[in-house]
């Protein structure tokens, strides 16, 4: 792997490990694909974003899914892109539904509510359908994941946050699965609250027009990358309303239509 590379895989795990953000990390992916025309500038953030995943494996952790990321069209033209991106779930990464998450766990979050899919089955073709998605996911549950950054300030372009791990954070699920033909996957209502006060509502539409659209880009691009979903892998298909920051003490619950709620709630930050 180049040294720039390395360089900006280690950055980003020491900011990880001490909990303090650092400086952005596309300039050193930059310098790569300067040095190498036939060179990706996404191909070369996902080397360090593998880099960084297999590291963590090797260390004792477990990879048990992916999330994507980018899924709303502002989000996209904001960073300039016309696809979303993802990132590796890690089982270190699960936090309990109504339990209290430690503060020091996070890094500057805002938390989205999500629908989650479990999957029953392979996903090994070159290019799938909703159809294949449907038949391959054993139930779907509500979410809400913490994201993260471990650029200081969210200074973040494309190439930071694929590096970053789709600036992925934690991942908390609700406890009541439900199948999949019993969801209204456009039309499913969602609204998020904090501390009982509504602060995000959406639906399955705001997500690449369905949550399955999702799951079916998802499916394709990792069988490209010769790394494709597995049985028993969690799916978190994107944001179905807007991010929200979260502070010390905060208590989020979101309510998916069809699939019930899930919460997800921060001990103080001195604690």
């Amino acid at each position: 792997m180049h040294p720039a590379l390395l360089e900006a895989a280690d950055r980003l795990q020491q900011a990880l490990k001490h909990g303090t953000p650092c400086s952005p990390v596309r300039d050193l992916i930059a310098q790569v694909a300067g040095d190498h025309e036939s060179a990706n500038l996404v191909q070369l953030a996902y080397a360090v974003q593998q880099h960084n995943t297999e590291t963590a494996i090797a260390a004792g952790d477990r990879l048990v899914g992916h999330k994507i990321g980018l899924t709303s069209r502002a989000v996209q033209q904001q960073l300039g892109v016309d696809q979303p991106d993802f990132g590796a779930l890690l089982a270190s990464n699960w936090r309990a539904d109504n339990l209290p998450i430690a503060w020091a766990d996070t890094q500057q979050p805002k938390v989205e509510a999500e629908i989650a899919l479990v999957l029953e089955h392979d996903l090994l073709h070159e290019r799938h359908t909703l159809a294949d998605i449907l038949r391959a996911s054993a139930f779907a549950l509500p979410a809400i994941e913490i994201v993260g950054s471990r650029i200081h300030n969210w200074d973040i372009q494309l190439a930071d946050t694929i590096a970053d791990n789709a600036s992925s954070g934690l991942f908390v699920l609700g406890s009541q699965p439900r199948a999949l033909n019993k969801v209204d996957w456009v039309r499913c209502g969602m609204h998020m609250n904090l501390k009982g006060e509504p602060v995000s509502v959406g639906a399955g539409a705001a997500c690449m027009g369905n949550p399955l659209n999702a799951a079916v880009w998802l499916a394709d691009t990792l069988v490209a990358m010769g790394t494709p979903l597995r049985a028993g892998d969690i799916v978190l298909t994107g944001a179905l309303g807007p991010m929200v920051a979260a502070n010390p003490g905060d208590v989020f619950t979101a309510h998916i239509q069809g699939l019930g709620s899930v919460t997800a709630m921060f001990d103080l930050a001195d604690q």
